[in-house]
């Protein structure tokens, strides 16, 4: 089922794109990376586009004045259908906003209202994305998702660490304290 979200995004053609910054220098780079999400193929972050966005846009914790350009661009491509999205479209998201309140950065007022209204797009995603199987990574990366946007960092951080056997090991060391 095909979803749209009409979220407000730096256009793909703007020239603002070469004058935000990544890891590696300017963003001009980057809107052909998010084109490229827009066929939604169901990929974890070590496939392209996504090795490239995640190395330059949440590079080793840090998040860059791109990564709040970007974010809505890909919840957009997320909302065009949920059910089918891989967990690197919630991990993504929540990983930006997590870093982001780890380091307490300040969204650029012209980037401002775009990021936070994918933000707040999230949860009501993760219920449509709830239609189908979940693996740990996808329950990890939508539980994630929700707790980032509620402004919820280290369990949002916590939660994207665990699967079945690292939860299995966190209740028994919990019984036992």
């Amino acid at each position: 089922m095909t979803t749209y979200i009409d979220l407000p995004c730096l256009a793909l053609d703007s020239p603002r794109w070469s004058e935000l910054e990544h890891a590696y220098g300017k963003a001009a780079n980057i809107p052909a990376l998010l084109r490229q999400l827009a066929d939604l193929p169901s990929a974890d972050g070590e496939d392209e586009p996504w090795f490239t966005l995640w190395s330059a846009l949440a590079h080793q914790d840090d998040v860059y004045l791109a990564s709040f350009a970007a974010v809505p661009h890909v919840v957009r491509a997320l909302a065009s259908d949920p059910a089918r999205a891989g967990a690197v479209y919630f991990h993504f998201p929540a990983w930006v906003e997590i870093c982001r309140q780890r380091r307490k950065v300040t969204v650029p007022a012209d980037l401002r209202t775009a990021y936070a209204a994918a933000l707040a797009a999230l949860p009501a995603l993760v219920a449509k994305a709830s239609t189908r199987a979940w693996d740990d990574d996808m329950l990890a990366c939508a539980l994630a998702a929700i707790a980032a946007v509620k402004g919820f960092t280290e369990v949002a951080a916590a939660v994207l660490e665990l699967d079945s056997e690292v939860a299995g090991e966190f209740m028994d060391w919990f019984e036992q304290r």
